[in-house]
């Protein structure tokens, strides 16, 4: 099709588009309101009159838009007739002067707004753990052997009619890192284990065992012969050796995004897949420290049946014991069937190893932890050590363990008992093996040669395990049908762990939060270089050209990447609570891993841009483009890489990898001031200059700031240019104003008065504090409301009783208290025409508070930048408080794994440190008028403490261990950057929104604070192009011919292999609430109904096939559905094997 023709096809869809847009405006006012929400009085005839002043301003609005876009379409005539650059693309995605308008009002379908608001049906059987948590005393009595639990006692002759049913799981529980690095583990364990697991099972058919961390089993598997290989899987095929889970880690489940739980958990089966053909049926966690419905989710989607998990709080595992609901169906939150149930097994006593899982009483089942037999390195701290069972004790050690078995059986509801046996590491030497199997075999040979014990005990897996359970209850022995629902529903999560007293761990959502910031940078660009290289392959195949593209070489750097991203979502990686060189072991990986997949993007950012592909050539020494931010050292902030301008333009290419068409400012360092910005079609387009500074009032004189909201082919140059504005600034100090020499370039500016600082842009009015620099009030220019919305900082310390806080547990010594700084802060106001912002310099803490000047996303909410740095404090936490006059009372939300939303109650039973609770993504709260949201680009532990007040701990410095095993306190800080946005919306009346909304046991984002999130985490990658003097002709690359679905999100397009264009598409569709406004979002999507027309979608490649299939790829699903068509539920997360051609 001729170009000229693609534009008028583009000026009539674009026409269209805003008819249509016109069409749902009108369509979204209500019969009986005007436009503000007020109702009018006056009959139709006002509604009427309204309608037609709401048209009119629409139509002026829309006039101007085709204005813009008529002159759009002869600028590129003219470009291409001029043969300038960008010959022979679409319309540039998030170009300002090209980016289509945006209606004015979000065109969100009436039916898609059902999910949020729609009421849930419960059953008798089906409880919320917000229920439980008001329900239980939290008082903690002593219980006798069982010291958290009760009292447990039965009749002899209660097994008469069915005998107990006992499967014994060996297991070894292996930390990819915690007190040695991965590394040493597997060269002092980890190996033997393994190696020794293939010589005993074999000795004995009657063996079994379960293996859960792939990260260990392929390193081992690498370095194995054929023979062994074969022996494995014999094992595996007898039924001897299952794989639990068949992550590439048992991963922590509080800090870890979802993003990186799928693709650990992609990983490692398709590791299993490869190289066993095994596909994992049961999720086995008994270490993370406390637990999401998340995970529940995602193996499930997997195609897993049942799952187990033990870090439980003690009052809620007593609870469930006394109600024999230990074992349960858990559902979603938001699930309105039952298409997300999973069974699930809670251990009941504290721990997992040997003492904790036989029964009740530690001190009898220390006795039956044969590795701790006198003469070895371990021994039972009860002081009575176990013995060999000889036939002269076998009896009396029977019955006492059988003692131990049926009175944990009297928690559950079935005659099926499982008893794990293992611990940390077990089963390195041989010896070991033979100490447990024979022990406990000839215990089972005595117990079920004996009919009047009632009792069959056997080694067994896991799976084993859940199949009896499965049978006894008549359900389906593997599947997810349930049969006779003989079990209980429940929904929720397990947030905040206790395992005694107070000792609550909620300091792990924070510890070491400059690693939990690499792990969030890691992810972004690890998602944002599998995108590239998948479109790249399937481009390459397109033009069917031998090519000089490193395929497989990025292939591998991406397989290394997930691998090391899987490694630290491990429960003693991203929490923060490994030893320090562990912790440096950590950060190595995913500092190279970040370097690597950088060359991945630039890469293959270089051939999707080329105009002439032929010419394509890879230098990895000299790469085309270079990534405009470079990070030094694993435990150092990023520096942005300053570009020299001149009079020859220097080109860059900006990469957006969300889904979304946006607008969103680059920041670019030149060596000039004097500098023009130009868009792909050599259009000089806005652009601020600003300082970059050395400390609070010092500027650098050779390197300057450019921001710019830019196209994605564009170029700089050296040359004066008014659409080119410098930043003007004024500082303060103490409330007063100071003046700064030596500000070459840049204009200051003074305020009359000492009245707050104002910023402000087309959504928002910001007041600042003149003596402090922090956030007092926002103003809403939607509709003229004000709000206190107030910043500070405070402390916490440690209790001075014998426990303090460490890695895991956060114990303070009190309510935190105010941060008030040695001497007054310096205060540096910055204003300008896309940007202002206010920094003020702290002693600890250099505080940003940043407004983009641009309609949409970006400009409605406030950027807040924290660089913290407590390295010469001991024992205190620092936390950034938000205090606001919403009346949320006692109730707030926070995220789990940035998937969904769990509504939180601050409550006066629990301690300060049990109201903390872990924030993946975001925190808010909310009234009836309005809603305040904390987004974050890392997690931390955040609270709402009193109501309209949000607290985020930011960093902790520990002087000691916490007696959680880990032997030291957390003494490495670094300094450390936390970003956050803080959205202000304005909610519909409460008869609009529904039922019941205090008590609901969910609650979602709005789509603007979606898109911020993603926004925030996603940003724009900006590449230069290399100073060569043969710069190659560039084509902007856009794969897409619209947005997304508003609701829609890319998770991932994960290339499956390195040969032909096979990948992995996994979306997800989010749930939104409809209660806000979404005028003037700037956004150029809509809703379908979940469903996505792919071929549709994508501009110059095909679909060759698409095949639905679980998460992880192991099944495939059969459908009848359009295979073009994709469809997806509210919620719902869905794999695809895509095709591309």
């Amino acid at each position: 099709m001729k170009l000229s023709r693609q534009f008028t096809v583009c000026g009539s869809a674009i026409f269209c588009v805003v008819v249509f847009s016109l069409y749902l405006m009108l369509d979204h006012i209500d019969q009986s309101k005007n436009p503000n929400g007020e109702r009018i009085q006056n009959g139709p005839l006002g509604i009427l009159q309204d309608k037609i002043d709401h048209l009119e301003r629409l139509l002026a609005e829309n006039n101007e838009i085709i204005a813009n876009i008529r002159d759009s379409v002869i600028n590129l005539r003219e470009t291409v007739k001029d043969g300038k650059m960008f010959p022979e693309g679409n319309m540039s995605q998030g170009d300002v002067e090209l980016l289509l308008p945006a209606p004015a009002l979000l065109p969100i379908h009436s039916e898609d707004c059902q999910f949020a608001s729609s009421k849930m049906m419960f059953s008798p059987a089906f409880f919320q753990m917000l229920d439980v948590y008001d329900l239980l005393s939290f008082d903690n009595p002593d219980g006798g052997v069982w010291k958290q639990g009760f009292d447990i006692s039965y009749q002899d002759n209660e097994w008469d009619n069915e005998q107990l049913q006992v499967f014994v799981v060996p297991h070894s529980h292996n930390d990819p890192g915690w007190l040695k690095t991965f590394d040493d583990y597997y060269r002092d364990q980890t190996q033997h284990i393994l190696n020794n697991m293939v010589v005993k099972l074999h000795e004995d058919s009657r063996r079994k065992m379960i293996w859960s961390e792939i990260s260990y089993f392929s390193k081992w598997w690498d370095s194995i012969d054929e023979q062994k290989r074969d022996a494995v899987r014999r094992l595996i095929e007898s039924g001897q050796l299952e794989v639990a889970t068949g992550g590439w880690v048992m991963p922590d489940e509080a800090n870890s995004h979802y993003f990186a739980l799928i693709d650990q958990l992609v990983e490692g089966h398709q590791w299993l897949e490869i190289n066993l053909g095994v596909k994992p049926k049961t999720g086995w966690a008994v270490d993370p420290f406390g637990h999401t419905p998340t995970h529940a989710y995602l193996l499930r989607q997997a195609g897993l049946s049942n799952m187990l998990i033990q870090r439980v709080h003690y009052s809620v595992k007593k609870h469930f014991s006394s109600q024999k609901t230990l074992e349960f169906f858990w559902r979603q939150n938001w699930d309105q069937d039952s298409s997300s149930d999973i069974l699930c097994h809670m251990m009941p006593f504290y721990s997992y190893d040997v003492p904790h899982t036989c029964g009740p009483d530690p001190k009898i089942c220390c006795q039956f932890d044969f590795k701790r037999l006198p003469g070895g390195r371990i021994s039972c701290p009860w002081r009575i050590p176990p013995q060999a069972i000889t036939d002269n004790n076998i009896q009396e050690r029977v019955q006492t363990l059988l003692d131990q078995y049926r009175k944990k059986s009297k928690l559950f509801r079935t005659n099926v008992l499982l008893a794990p046996l293992g611990d940390d590491f077990r089963y390195t030497e041989a010896v070991e093996w033979d100490q447990q199997f024979e022990n406990y075999q000839k215990l089972f040979d005595y117990m079920n040669s004996h009919p009047e014990l009632h009792v069959q005990a056997q080694f067994g897996t896991i799976s084993d395990y859940f199949e009896a359970l499965r049978k006894s209850t008549g359900m389906d022995p593997v599947g997810m049908n349930v049969g006779q629902l003989a079990l209980p529903v429940l929904s929720g999560d397990f947030f905040t762990y206790a395992d005694r007293d107070d000792h609550y761990w909620s300091g792990y959502f924070t510890s070491r939060p400059f690693y939990k910031r690499l792990d969030r940078v890691l992810e972004s660009h690890l998602r944002a270089a599998e995108v590239l290289y998948s479109l790249t392959l399937a481009n390459i195949q397109k033009y069917g050209q031998p090519s000089d593209y490193p395929a497989v070489d990025n292939y591998k750097l991406l397989t290394e990447a997930r691998r090391n991203l899987g490694l630290f979502q491990h429960h003693d990686a991203i929490t923060g609570t490994g030893k320090d060189w562990v912790v440096v072991d950590y950060g190595t990986r995913l500092f190279h891993s970040i370097l690597n997949v950088k060359r991945v993007i630039v890469s293959s950012a270089h051939w999707l841009v080329l105009k002439d592909k032929p010419a394509y050539y890879h230098d990895p020494s000299n790469p085309f483009l270079q990534m405009d931010d470079v990070q030094p050292s694993q435990d150092a902030l990023p520096r942005k890489t300053i570009l020299e301008v001149g009079e020859k333009p220097r080109l860059l290419v900006v990469y957006n990898p969300t889904e979304q068409a946006r607008t969103s400012m680059v920041t670019v360092y030149v060596t000039t001031p004097k500098v023009r910005v130009l868009n792909a079609l050599g259009h000089v387009v806005r652009a601020q200059v600003s300082a970059v500074w050395n400390d609070a009032s010092h500027a650098a004189t050779d390197v300057f700031q450019v921001r710019s909201a830019t196209s994605i082919v564009y170029q700089l140059m050296e040359g004066m240019e008014p659409r080119t504005e410098a930043a003007k600034y004024m500082f303060l100090q103490d409330g007063g104003q100071i003046s700064v020499s030596k500000l070459e370039h840049f204009p200051q500016f003074y305020q009359q008065d000492a009245a707050p600082v104002h910023i402000e842009n087309p959504h928002l009015k910001l007041s600042i504090s003149t003596a402090t620099g922090l956030l007092e009030k926002m103003r809403l220019k939607e509709d003229d409301s004000e709000f206190l919305v107030k910043v500070e900082f405070v402390w916490y310390g440690t209790t001075s009783n014998k426990d303090k806080s460490g890695a895991y547990l956060f114990l303070p010594d009190k309510e935190a208290t105010i941060y008030s700084p040695s001497q007054p802060p310096v205060v540096r106001v910055t204003k300008g025409p896309l940007f202002s912002e206010v920094t003020t310099t702290f002693t600890q803490i250099t505080h940003t508070l940043r407004l983009y000047n641009i309609h949409g996303v970006e400009g409605q909410s406030v950027e807040l930048c924290n660089t913290v740095d407590i390295r010469g404090e001991i024992n205190r936490e620092i936390a950034m408080r938000i205090t606001s006059d919403l009346n949320s009372k006692d109730r707030f939300f926070t995220d789990l794994n940035g998937y969904q939303v769990q509504p939180r109650k601050t409550m006066a039973k629990l301690p300060l440190q049990a109201n903390f609770y872990p924030m993946t993504s975001m925190v808010y709260l909310q009234d009836s008028s309005a809603r305040l949201s904390l987004l974050t680009a890392q997690s931390l532990g955040a609270a709402s403490l009193k109501s309209g007040q949000l607290e985020v701990i930011m960093d902790r410095r520990l002087n000691q261990d916490d007696n959680r095993g880990l032997g030291q306190g957390v003494l490495d800080n670094k300094i450390t950057a936390n970003s956050f946005r803080l959205l202000l919306e304005k909610r519909s009346s409460a008869e609009e929104r529904g039922w019941g909304e205090e008590t609901a046991p969910n609650s979602y984002p709005s789509i603007l604070s979606h898109m911020s999130y993603m926004y925030l985490n996603h940003p724009l990658i900006s590449m230069a192009v290399s100073q060569r003097s043969d710069a190659p002709s560039l084509i902007p690359y856009i794969p897409l011919s619209a947005s997304f679905p508003c609701d829609m999100h890319l998770v991932n397009l994960r290339a499956i292999q390195s040969k032909v264009c096979l990948t992995a598409l996994i979306l997800h569709r989010k749930g939104f609430d409809c209660g806000f406004s979404n005028r003037n979002t700037g956004l150029l999507c809509s809703t379908t109904h979940g469903k996505i027309l792919l071929e549709k979608l994508l501009t110059d490649l095909k679909v060759k096939s698409i095949t639905p299939v679980s998460l992880s790829l192991m099944h495939t699903h059969n459908s009848d559905a359009d295979p073009q068509e994709i469809s997806l539920k509210p919620m719902e997360i869905r794999t695809y094997r895509l095709q591309l051609s």
